[in-house]
């Protein structure tokens, strides 16, 4: 199979990834039939995508939305030379963000009712 990764985790746990080929440049090789060794650990290699999600957190949580739940979604692409990127869709960057917002109750006979309980 092409583009084989192996990632090492911090407890030495061994995770193989597969990637996707780019049509150009250089290309990381493995030796012998087994895929390419990551020069990072696994978690290493999503640290920055840990960074990029905190950060889009922070930018929406804060300011005059105050959402009540902020879902992210990340394409994420892992590759033995720099790890984890943000994969793109289609011709842009991916990354989806949902924002949601319970509705206040609304007080009424049967709420006061169940709040005298």
């Amino acid at each position: 199979m092409d583009g084989l990764t192996q990632f090492t985790t911090e407890s030495g746990a061994m995770v193989v990834v597969e990637g996707v080929e780019d049509e150009s440049g250089a290309r990381l090789v493995s030796r012998g039939n087994g895929p390419a060794q990551a020069a990072r650990t696994f978690e290493g290699s999503l640290e920055g995508v840990r960074a990029a999600a905190e950060s889009a957190l922070r930018v929406f949580r804060d300011g005059s939305l105050k959402p009540d739940a902020v879902e992210l979604e990340f394409g994420v692409k892992l590759t033995a030379e720099a790890g984890a990127v943000i994969a793109k869709g289609s011709a842009e960057g991916h990354l989806v963000v949902k924002l949601s917002w319970a509705p206040e109750p609304v007080p009424g006979p049967d709420r006061e009712v169940a709040d005298r309980r």
